[in-house]
């Protein structure tokens, strides 16, 4: 029996190998016996290790697992060919368990449920089977006996992991320690000694006829003082090293939520004096029956904002938002639209590609935000949701009553109905189509058009990736693009033209806050495409991370600025693909603007100019 005594979690898949060929591959020369120094480190690393998975226990992330199932391609090398989709809140009650945000299109109930499409494929492909360990393993070494009684150590060399620096050692367990043990390579910080990437797999049983665990890169951040906790897994397994017929999958998967509560309101639990300022507010004392049900949409709105976040499905108010908000502020003017509230925006920690308007609130979910290639592709996604709100498609008002919110996080998608009718999507695209036209934005369509053609091309293959779990797809039923007229005029896509960059991988624009759930935008530094193999649209790739040790937030000034009309604070909008250069690796960085992955590949299009 193994000693990894862990719940299933997710999808886990079996190699075939020979027996004989596992055995081989357990032997190995006597470890090179460690300076005093490096084995002192190393003990270190043990204890932490130990404090580390107590800490992770007391805590009930969510986490999210993005699969592609990839099959090789003449020109671009590999492509995906199937996905599949899972978010979850880790249990760690009495035993390691998952508790699955179950879909509002979900049939019957079960982890695995609605997968087998995807586990036949992989099977036919890897000649894999069903494994009771899923990816949820990968956020240990060995919870249990991670020490120098059961594993061998072998110092490598030192690296720097951005602003970090660790020793890498070789893992191995000693001989006859078991199955499931971890069998790899480690990066250990040099400060306080905490494991901080782990890279490898788990050894099989020698008696068996297969090996049971698959290859994965596991990355922890420095989320608060003295705590290293694990935030995202790369998992890579190819069949054939024949680069003309490999197939394989690649996955993604990120925790976040270590501190999940509702965020405090804006001003909440601290005064602040703003100069200069007058009373604004309407002085009447009774409202209208139209003022009075704006209010009431208004309530519903609050409520079901602070619903997903408290389920960690919303990331509190961000710098990105503020980005949103411009953009949407910039087709507001264009459009000279008289709105009797502002538009707010957020972002949907989510992976699945969708938006939605709550009230007078937009939220584009995180998958959506790291594809779109460019400013009016941005654009022309929220012109669709903006359209939604003019029109008066607001929000099931039955969610003013807070009562009909109290249900488990994990049945968020089911109760929550906040997608449009079809008829309600007709309308909102023919007028989002007008919006986008009579803005700043209306010269750039072809963009726009590229966007969706590259999504079209990929609509059948990634059905999880365009399933929204909250709010609008981007493609109707019939496989076209429910803003298709925005791009009428766009060439025909070309994946040779490297000029043209229809749409980025997965994950080229924002990071997570493991801890709070905050979102922000990546500093990378654009790299030059050298063939279409580099566009990678859409796709899962490896995870880096520039990690940094952790620095408290700066303090807040108390004193707050006279207030802008929302008119004069709209004004031309930094690029959304524009980013400053990468800092120094060697030079410490704020903890919350350096601990993002940083995408494998030159995935960003060339700077765009803001709107004049």
């Amino acid at each position: 029996m193994s000693h990894r005594n862990i719940t299933a979690l997710g999808l886990a898949f079996i190699l075939c190998v020979s027996a004989a060929h596992a055995k081989k591959e357990n032997r190995y020369a006597p470890p090179t016996p460690l300076t005093p120094e490096q084995a002192a480190l190393v003990e270190k690393a043990v204890a932490r290790e130990k404090a580390t998975v107590k800490l992770i226990q007391k805590s009930t992330p969510v986490v999210q697992t993005y699969i592609q199932n990839m099959a090789p391609d003449a020109k671009l090398q590999t492509v995906p060919i199937s996905d599949q989709y899972m978010v979850a809140r880790v249990d760690f009650g009495k035993t390691f368990s998952a508790n699955p945000y179950e879909s509002r299109t979900t049939k019957s109930k079960g982890f695995f449920k609605g997968s087998m499409r995807f586990i036949t494929d992989l099977s036919k492909s890897f000649q894999l089977s069903y494994s009771a360990t899923g990816f949820m393993d990968m956020m240990f070494l060995d919870p249990v006996s991670f020490d120098q009684q059961h594993y061998d150590f072998s110092y490598v060399r030192r690296d720097f992991l951005g602003g970090v620096r660790t020793l890498v050692f070789d893992v191995k367990p000693k001989p006859k320690e078991g199955y499931g043990r971890f069998f790899g390579r480690v990066w250990i910080e040099d400060e306080d000694g905490n494991i901080v990437r782990f890279n490898g797999s788990y050894t099989g049983n020698e008696k068996d006829m297969v090996a049971r665990y698959y290859h994965f890169d596991s990355w922890r951040v420095n989320v608060q003082p003295d705590a290293w906790l694990p935030t995202a897994i790369y998992v890579e397994e190819t069949s054939t090293s024949d680069s003309k017929h490999a197939t394989g999958f690649r996955a993604q998967t990120y925790f976040w939520g270590y501190s999940l509560k509702l965020p405090q309101r804006e001003g909440e639990n601290e005064t602040i004096e703003v100069q200069n300022a007058q009373d604004q507010s309407d002085q009447s004392q009774d409202v209208s029956p139209l003022q009075a049900q704006r209010q009431w949409i208004s309530q519903a709105e609050q409520n079901v904002l602070d619903r997903l976040t408290q389920a960690g499905l919303l990331a509190p108010p961000s710098d990105f938002d503020k980005v949103l908000e411009t953009v949407t502020n910039n087709i507001i003017i264009g459009n000279k639209l008289a709105l009797p509230d502002d538009i707010h925006c957020r972002v949907l920690l989510t992976t699945p590609l969708e938006s939605l308007a709550v009230g007078n609130t937009i939220l584009i979910s995180k998958g959506l935000a790291d594809v779109l290639p460019s400013e009016e592709s941005l654009a022309a996604v929220l012109s669709f949701q903006l359209a939604h709100i003019v029109m008066g498609h607001h929000i099931d008002t039955r969610y003013a009553f807070n009562d009909r919110l109290l249900f488990p996080d994990e049945a968020t998608f089911q109760r929550f109905n906040m997608n449009h009718s079809m008829i309600d999507n007709q309308e909102a695209a023919k007028k989002a189509a007008e919006l986008f036209n009579n803005s700043v934005y209306r010269d750039k369509g072809a963009g726009v058009g590229l966007f969706f053609q590259a999504l079209q091309m990929r609509e059948k293959q990634l059905p999880y990736l365009l399933t929204p779990r909250l709010g609008d797809s981007l493609i109707r039923t019939d496989g076209t693009p429910w803003l298709a007229a925005l791009g009428s005029g766009a060439p025909k896509l070309n994946i040779d033209d490297l000029t043209q960059i229809a749409a980025l991988p997965l994950n080229s624009r924002l990071k997570i806050d493991p801890w709070d759930d905050k979102v922000a935008q990546l500093n990378v530094k654009p790299a030059p495409l050298l063939s279409a193999r580099d566009k990678m649209p859409f796709q899962v790739t490896p995870i880096y991370y520039r990690l940094q040790r952790y620095q408290p937030p700066a303090t807040a000034s108390t004193t707050a600025p006279a207030a802008v009309p929302p008119a004069a604070a709209a004004g031309p909008v930094p690029p959304v693909t524009q980013t400053p250069p990468a800092a120094d690796p060697n030079q410490a960085q704020p903890a919350d603007a350096s601990q993002g992955p940083q995408p494998a590949g030159p995935n960003q299009a060339p700077p765009q100019s803001s709107p004049q």
